[in-house]
Parts: structure tokens; C-alpha cells; sequence
């Protein structure tokens, strides 16, 4: 007997041979420890035949089945039916089909129906379990190749076959199709239509997934080469599909997906990758990854995107997890492409006629963006122009300005200065010179100088107490050096009628969770009782220099630094003014002067006020005018009653000298502990 290899079942082919040889074999057992035909091996194979009222009764066992091109790797096989034959001299052959570990779970219970019909040459094939169903129709003098039809067919069941393809796995869902199969001895050819429901999918290194995916449409299967390839076109409604960094949660409307993809040793290399949902984005473009899920290119072509559908559906993790970027608003439109491979950013460019995007943490916004960039690694690009109406970084609003940029040899610069209105004053950016491409080195330089700004609608925008003055400086180099930028230079700010200078600046990781600022503060002749009317800490006059030497800030927050404030030309100082300095300094007043005495007086003139506090490891060190063991002087007073304030903690808790400070400033008793 000649056992036939088919692409359907180990076995089919096989019965094929058994219904034509049905006269010779009547009540025989045949046993064989390996059946090997191309294509298909046996192994422990046991078949017994006896005759039956209805016909002939078929036993067939197989403890392992092997179809490599199907992907079917130690299938267990248990075959009961029966044999006849009728009155077209076509022969027969239904019953109960049972495998044991095959891909899926599939056909662990099902029912078969086989029809061999010798005059036309042809094989039909029937499976049914539960709800799916599996209908072939196949040459006898080829069964390689057959025309299928699946109903209701888990999709996990062609996971032996899609291994043939990718090293990922069907999970869930369900499809309907229309195939044809040809069987190779170095794989398997498919094409056909297909709808699917449900369906669910992911691969072991996560980069590509699908969840919940409804659709149709049409696939290739070659897997005959040394990179077995996929050919995809379908319009799906629903679900979520991951492809690498291009996460989409599908709208309940058609979306059309195209693909070519190839796969071998484990990498998959999407040579076309078309997506178009019609009210958000159409991209068409090319994407790669390694066997390890690295991503070795991603190049879009074409991408329109219309917001806010396009952020919503598409863009939302991408932009989450590459940038930090979270729970964007959005309107507008964007035109691009893009150009990114293993080793970094090669080219990207984008236009818009009108684009309003704002990070949802308040670290940015842009309004009315229209323009764009257009930027190469290597060579020279056009030129373009970029303006818009309005910029916002940390609640600083910049007013309308327009820009124009080239790109030359990696380099993006600024092609002349730009003057941009912030706070009632000008921001004039000079030279600017950005290197998209530098993972690591210096990434940005520019020059900048500030002029003007209203101080009053500075702290109305970061929620401080309002008070006059006007904050200007120039910084001759600000450059952004791996993730760090750094000021050379300085700022001043004219306020309280003296100037409060910054030098030193840096910020790290400015666009991340927890960006880092350091500098230096000197403080120059700052007006007392301007200071103090504001903040509603009691009244002081006299002038305040001072320092805040290593600051550095944490999410905006102190976590280090060295204050040194000092009054040292006199004044006159109020009771409630002494009493919030006392409590700050967790003191008390010096002895000699009684409480009585104190309310006699609303001020008192002083000498000298200082205080000093060097916060390290959330405790700040506190010290005065002097120090002893009994404390050190915060306030030296003048003429009579003589007034002095000691403080006697010297280490406080940062959290416990915040409190007190923000008690002062409200007009609550300062809390001291």
C-alpha cells in the first residue's frame, strides 16, 4: 500500500491508499515501528481492519506523528470509523478522530468524514469539533495540494502552522476561511480570504501583539525559503494591536492594515507596513526587529495624522513611553517622515498648517504651530520655517514668533535670531545649533538673553505672591550635553529694589519624571519691608545680602544647599516680625527682657539680623550672627529695649522649618517643635 503525504492531516493521504486497497486488506492487522512517506512520518503505528454490518471497521493508531511542514512535532493519533462504500463506487470512511498534543489543542475531539473518489480523482475531507468545522477538497494523484475551507476554527489550532513563520502564538479568537494549500518538502505555500473575531496573539520578546482583533481580508504564506514571508491586506474593526513602538487601539470603523513581512532566525522584518484609518492617520513605512525584540528600523514614509483621533488611537504609548509624554491634549494636523534605525535617528521632517499640543504634566504646550523641520544625518536639507502663537514651559507663557532652520551635516541650527515675547519682556535666542542624532556628547548650543520680564506675572504664573520687579541677563553659552544643560553666564532679577543674581545653572533630565536643577543665588541689597509687606511675615526694614551656594532642587524641591542671609546695616523690626523669627529658629529671647515689656512696644530697633541653614539629607543645620553652646543670635538689637533673639535648635527637620515658614507668611502662629 502506498501511503500519499497530505497537508491536512498525517493521515488523510494514508486513507486515501486504504479506501482503494479496501479488497486485499478485510481482517488484517498491520503494525509497522516507522511509517516515513515525504513530508509525513509515523511512529508505533498499529492498524486493524475487521469486517463491520455497515462496512468496514477501521482502527488506525499512531503514538507519534510528525508534519514538519505543518509545524506538528510528537502527535499522538486515534482513529475509529468505517469503511464502505456506495452507490456512486465512491468510498467512505466516518468516525471519531482524537489528537493528542497538537498545536492548539486541535482536533482533541473530533468527527471525520472522508470521501475517495477514484473516476474523478479527487479527496473530500471533513472535520467538525464543537462549533468549528474544516472542509477540504484535494487531487488523488496530488495531495499536496488542496482548496480549504474553514468554519468557527479556533485560531490557536494553526499555531504549528504559523511556527513555520514566527516564534509567537496564537492565543485566542476564531476565524473563517477560504484557502489553498500546497505542501512542499521545505514547507508550505497558502494564499486566500479570511474573517476573523476575537483574535489574540502576542510574540516571546512582546514587540508584537493583538488583543480582541475583528476583521477580513487576505494572506500569503510562503514559508518554502530561508526567511518564510507573509503577505497581509485586511480591514479590522476593533482591538489592539502592538506593532514594535506602534501601539493602535483600534476605533469600531474599518481600518486598513497592509503588510509584507519576513521573519527568519528569529528577527521579523515588516518591508511594508501600510495603515489607514480614515479620520486619524495614514502611514505607510517599514519596520525591523532582531530575534531579541530590538528594534533595528522604523521608517514612515508617509504619515498624516489628524488629532485628536491620531494621539488617541495610535500615539498615546509611544509617546508615554519614549518621551515621557503623558496624557496629551491635541488639535491639528501633522505631516512627516521618519528615519530611525539600531543605531539612532538618521532623518525626520514634518509640516503642519495648525497644530495645538500641551503635555499633560505642565511641562509644555504649543499653540497654533504651523510650519515645520525638516533634518538629515548626512548632507544638506531645504530650509523651513516654524512659527507659532503661543509656547508654555512650566506655566511661562511665550508670546507669537516665527523661526527659520536648515540642516547641514547633522546639525539643525536657527538660520538667524529670533526675538520672543515672555512676561511683558523679550527672550532673544541667538545662535542655536541642535544635533538630533547625539545620543551621547553635547545634543544642543545656543545663546541667550532675557530682558524686561514683569516679575509680577512671573510669580502669578508659577503661583507665588505677587511682587514688582523685572528679571533679565544673558547667557552667552547654554549647551545640552548628554542629558544635562548647562548655562555659562548668569541672570538677574531686579526686584525688591536690589538684585537677586543666578549663576551656575544646570538641569538634568529636563524633560524627564524628576528633573534636577543646581545653581548658585546672591542676594544684593534687597528692601526689607518689600520683602516682608509681600510675604506678610511682620514688618523688617533694612536692606538683606545673602547667598545660596550648591543649590540643587529635585522635582522642584530643595534637597541640598547653603543659605547665608544677613542685615547688617540696622533697621527696626516688628513684634509679630520677632516673634516668626524666633519660632523659625526654634529659639527664644534673651534673658532680661520679660514678655511684659515686649508688649509695650509694636517695634524695636535692631543692629544686625542673621540666619544660616545648610540642608543636607532632609536636615537643615541652623546657625546665626554667632554661636555658642547655648545657641546662636538671630536678631542683635539696638538702643532700648534692647532686643536679642537666640536660637537654640540647632538641626531641624527640612519638612518641620517648611511648616514653620509657611505658617509666618500666612499669619498663623509659626509652629515650633
Amino acid at each position: 500500500m502506498r501511503c500519499a503525504s497530505s497537508p491536512l492531516l498525517p493521515v488523510a493521504g494514508c486513507l486515501a491508499g486504504l479506501a482503494l486497497s479496501f479488497p486485499a486488506l478485510a481482517g488484517m492487522t498491520l503494525t509497522a515501528r516507522t511509517v516515513d512517506v515525504p513530508g509525513l512520518h509515523l511512529q508505533d503505528v498499529s492498524l486493524r481492519l475487521d469486517d463491520g454490518a455497515d462496512g468496514l471497521h477501521v482502527q488506525l493508531r499512531a503514538a507519534r506523528a510528525d508534519v514538519p511542514a505543518m509545524g506538528w512535532r510528537r502527535v499522538g493519533l486515534r482513529l475509529d470509523g468505517t469503511l464502505r462504500r456506495d452507490e456512486e463506487r465512491r468510498w467512505l470512511l466516518d468516525g471519531p478522530l482524537k489528537l493528542k498534543g497538537a498545536p492548539g489543542g486541535a482536533l482533541g475531539n473530533a468527527s471525520l468524514g472522508l470521501v475517495v473518489d477514484p473516476q474523478g480523482n479527487t479527496l473530500q475531507l471533513d472535520l467538525a469539533q464543537s462549533k468549528a468545522a474544516l472542509h477540504a477538497d484535494m487531487p488523488l494523484d496530488q495531495t499536496s495540494h488542496a482548496q480549504i475551507r474553514l468554519q468557527n476554527l479556533p485560531a490557536a489550532w494553526l499555531q504549528g502552522l504559523l511556527s513555520r513563520a514566527w516564534s509567537g502564538r496564537a492565543n485566542a479568537g476564531q476565524l473563517d476561511a477560504e484557502m489553498a494549500l500546497d505542501v512542499r518538502e521545505d514547507g508550505v505555500q497558502s494564499s486566500g480570504a479570511f474573517t476573523l473575531s476575537g483574535l489574540g496573539f502576542d510574540s516571546p520578546s512582546g514587540t508584537l501583539a493583538g488583543q480582541g482583533l475583528d476583521g477580513s481580508g487576505r494572506l500569503d504564506l510562503d514559508t518554502t525559503g530561508e526567511a518564510a514571508r507573509i503577505g497581509l491586506d485586511a480591514t479590522l474593526r476593533g482591538g489592539e494591536l502592538l506593532l514594535g513602538p506602534l501601539y493602535a487601539r483600534l476605533p469600531g470603523h474599518a481600518v486598513q492594515l497592509g503588510v509584507d513581512a519576513s521573519a527568519s532566525n528569529g528577527g521579523v522584518e515588516l518591508g511594508r507596513l501600510r495603515v489607514g484609518d480614515a479620520d486619524a492617520l495614514q502611514l505607510d513605512g517599514a519596520l525591523a526587529f532582531d530575534a531579541k525584540g530590538n528594534l533595528q528600523r522604523l521608517r514612515l514614509d508617509r504619515l498624516e495624522a489628524r488629532f485628536p483621533a491620531a494621539y488617541q488611537r495610535y500615539g498615546q504609548a509611544w509617546l508615554a513611553a519614549g518621551l515621557g509624554l503623558h496624557d496629551m491634549r491635541t488639535a491639528g494636523a501633522l505631516r512627516g517622515t521618519l528615519d530611525l534605525r539600531a543605531d539612532g535617528l538618521h532623518a525626520f521632517a514634518f509640516a503642519t498648517d495648525g497644530l495645538d499640543l500641551a503635555d499633560g504634566d505642565g511641562r509644555f504646550a504649543v499653540d497654533g504651530l504651523r510650519g515645520g523641520l525638516d533634518w538629515s544625518r548626512e548632507g544638506e536639507r531645504p530650509a523651513t520655517s516654524l512659527a507659532w502663537k503661543q509656547l508654555r514651559f512650566y506655566q511661562i507663557a511665550n508670546g507669537a514668533a516665527q523661526s527659520r532652520w536648515q540642516s547641514r551635516g547633522g546639525t539643525l541650527g536657527l538660520q538667524a535670531p529670533v526675538d520672543v515675547p515672555v512676561l511683558g519682556g523679550r527672550l532673544h535666542v541667538g545662535e542655536l545649533a541642535w544635533r538630533p542624532a547625539a545620543a551621547k556628547g553635547q545634543r544642543l548650543s545656543t545663546s541667550l538673553a532675557l530682558a524686561g520680564m514683569d516679575m509680577g506675572a512671573f510669580c502669578q504664573a508659577v503661583g507665588w505672591p505677587r511682587f514688582p520687579g523685572t528679571l533679565g541677563g544673558a547667557v552667552p553659552s547654554l549647551r545640552w550635553v548628554d542629558d544635562r544643560i548647562e548655562l555659562a553666564g548668569g541672570l538677574s532679577v531686579n526686584v525688591f529694589d536690589g538684585f537677586v543674581d543666578l549663576t551656575g545653572l544646570s538641569l538634568q533630565q529636563p524633560f524627564g519624571a524628576s528633573p534636577v536643577l543646581a545653581g548658585d543665588v546672591s542676594l544684593r541689597q534687597l528692601d526689607l519691608a518689600a520683602i516682608t509687606s509681600v510675604f506678610d511675615f511682620g514688618s523688617i526694614t533694612g536692606r538683606l545680602d545673602g547667598s545660596i551656594d550648591g543649590l540643587r532642587l529635585v522635582d522642584w524641591s530643595p534637597v541640598a544647599f547653603q543659605a547665608q542671609l544677613l542685615a547688617g546695616d540696622g533697621g527696626r523690626i516688628s513684634q509679630r516680625a520677632v516673634n516668626n523669627l524666633t519660632a523659625v529658629g526654634g529659639g527664644g529671647l534673651a534673658a532680661g527682657l520679660q514678655g511684659a515689656v515686649l508688649k509695650l512696644f509694636k517695634t524695636f530697633g535692631y543692629r544686625r539680623i542673621g540666619l544660616n541653614c545648610a540642608l543636607q539629607d532632609g536636615v537643615c543645620r541652623m546657625g546665626g550672627l554667632d554661636g555658642g553652646e547655648d545657641g546662636y543670635t538671630i536678631v542683635e538689637g539696638s538702643g532700648l529695649p534692647h532686643l536679642q533673639v537666640i536660637g537654640h535648635q540647632t538641626r531641624v527637620d527640612w519638612p518641620t522649618l517648611m511648616r514653620r515658614l509657611k505658617a509666618a507668611v500666612a499669619g498663623a502662629g509659626p509652629e515650633v517643635r
